[in-house]
């Protein structure tokens, strides 16, 4: 839904045609009946199918045939309005590899063991599946569409999943390709990033006698997800519906959907109706919007633009200083999520405080998720790419010889569990179980995937001279690794 205002803001279609589509897509009658009639195994599936005619048309024959049974469709006429008023998911996108793709990329040559070499050679081909353009028919036809129209290629998965700010990203690339110009053309975009964090998810937070402002997940918008509507509607809540719906939207904003993490200290912590999101002030979203304010001071400060660059600067030191007086934990020597309601710190495990390692480097199969077995997706045992890479990276950059070890060690361990798994499969997975697909959640586990199939090449890449195929290496267990960890990830 936020995507059908966005393209109407930019103004790829109008307002009105903006709002029928959302009757659809995103609220209204028909939602509600298909998506509670259970026609797919996965809500996603309907809204991701196009309109075969225009949403008034749609919207004129559902009334009619809402009107002709009471507006409680028998199951079979349901079912034939969808086949004859939608197509099948998936028709908007079409092939596309990727113009810098190289059949022989030079991190291959740096595999010694000849078997991680071979399978990072079938890798590097899966990025040519995963390469995907938008039809022009969506950017045409943009009514007919749930999926918002994007003139660049991609690679997919990964639309629903948050990604650290566009500023990292910028980061990355300029420093590749020396592209300073459009840095330049695109500063405006990345501040107006930042601008809807300080602007719409903001919160204030007192400690010592001062007032800090940190940054939270909170969607201030009620309602069942329309790509989840059964499940949410189904699920049982004593108190404020919206305001429940709302916290499920706030933790899928987090990509955490969903976790332990949200539901600490409610009223039923192993269940969804106790989700808690905008009640915690996250570490890593903190760490990651520090880190996109001090590259923003490093980019306007390149073509002398003082004022914005002492702007960015000043904001950085203070969400610093609000860090540690919020989030740290001096006992612990770690970073924590901050309970607002309950003004105190959660003290469980999850990768994205990086509080010391030695009490997670026994799980051979990658840094578990979290601690807490509740049958999410993001909980244990399972374990995801992008927290081995946050972890990996923030040890492989500490001063410390021991931390350094430690990183390969976990990068080993990753390599090996992914490379089973392969062996076996023949596929690459969003997460892995030990030692096999991970599972839990809400849908079942998807093949892919962009970021398993990207961060295997990275440690291919940096380590591939000392890895093995053989089995996971036991680990030398630094005695105290502190949570510098967290820091290392932010510039200096």
């Amino acid at each position: 839904c936020l995507l059908l205002i966005y393209s109407w803001s930019k103004g790829s279609h109008s307002a009105s045609s903006v709002q029928r589509t959302s009757r659809i897509y995103c609220y209204g009658e028909l939602l509600h009946q298909v998506q509670m009639a259970k026609l797919f195994q996965d809500d996603k599936q309907f809204v991701d199918m196009p309109l075969s005619s225009t949403p008034d048309r749609v919207l004129q024959h559902f009334r009619e045939l809402a009107a002709r049974h009471n507006h409680s469709i028998p199951t079979p006429l349901l079912r034939a309005f969808i086949q004859e008023h939608f197509q099948a998911a998936g028709q908007e996108l079409q092939p596309w590899t990727p113009e810098d793709w190289k059949d022989s990329p030079r991190f291959l040559g740096k595999i010694s063991d000849p078997k991680p070499r071979i399978w990072g050679e079938q890798l590097h081909q899966l990025w040519k599946k995963l390469g995907k353009k938008v039809k022009p028919e969506v950017l045409s036809h943009p009514e007919q569409f749930s999926l918002l129209y994007s003139e660049h290629p991609f690679v997919v998965p990964g639309g629903s999943e948050p990604a650290p700010p566009l500023t990292l990203m910028m980061h990355s690339y300029v420093a590749h390709t020396n592209d300073t110009a459009f840095l330049r053309d695109n500063l405006g975009t990345l501040a107006l990033e930042l601008d809807f964090w300080t602007e719409h998810r903001n919160v204030s937070v007192s400690s010592g006698g001062k007032n800090y402002v940190l940054n939270h997940y909170s969607v201030p918008y009620g309602g069942p997800r329309p790509e989840s509507y059964s499940r949410d509607g189904e699920v049982r809540h004593l108190g404020d519906r919206e305001a429940l719906w709302a916290e499920l939207k706030a933790g899928a904003e987090s990509g955490w959907d969903f976790s332990s993490r949200w539901l600490v200290k409610g009223g039923s912590p192993n269940l969804l109706s106790s989700i808690r999101t905008s009640k915690l002030v996250p570490v890593d979203l903190n760490a990651f919007l520090c880190q996109a304010e001090e590259l923003m001071s490093d980019f306007y400060s390149r073509p002398g633009n003082d004022l914005q660059d002492t702007k960015y600067r000043n904001t950085r030191e203070q969400r610093l200083a609000a860090m540690k007086a919020i989030l740290w934990n001096e006992e612990n020597g770690a970073w924590f999520d901050y309970d607002l309601e309950n003004r105190r710190k959660n003290l469980e495990f999850y990768p994205s405080n990086l509080s010391p390692l030695y009490q997670i480097l026994t799980y051979q199969y990658g840094i578990p998720t979290s601690l807490q077995k509740t049958g999410q997706q993001w909980d244990f045992p399972n374990a995801w790419a992008p927290l081995q890479d946050l972890v990996i990276r923030g040890l492989a950059k500490c001063p410390s010889p021991r931390a350094q070890e430690v990183a390969f060690q976990l990068a080993q361990n990753w390599i090996l569990t992914n490379f089973e798994v392969y062996s076996r499969k023949s596929a690459m997975y969003e997460k892995q179980r030990c030692g096999q697909p991970g599972g839990g959640g809400e849908y079942e586990v998807q093949e892919g995937f962009g970021w398993t199939s990207g961060v295997v090449p990275m440690l291919l890449d940096c380590y591939g001279d000392r890895l093995s195929s053989g089995t996971q290496t036991a680990f030398l267990v630094p005695q105290c690794l502190t949570t510098a960890l967290l820091l290392s990830l932010l510039p200096q």
